[in-house]
């Protein structure tokens, strides 16, 4: 198990710091685990399995 910080989560989805904090308001992103004050990580494996879920659903609408 591996946590990754915000600007590997930007990197390895592609999306603006901005939108992962949309999406996680929006209950639409991977939980975050707090590391301290001011301080967050991810779940690298919920991550990719956020990724993944995005192709299949690509994958299935066309």
């Amino acid at each position: 198990m591996r946590i990754i910080r915000l600007k590997e989560v930007t990197h390895l989805t592609g999306l603006a710091r901005s939108t992962v904090y949309k999406y996680l308001a929006e209950g639409k992103f991977p939980k975050s685990v707090s590391l301290g004050h001011r301080s967050i990580g991810f779940l690298e494996s919920e991550i990719q399995e956020w990724i993944m879920a995005r192709i299949k659903e690509r994958d299935m609408a066309g």
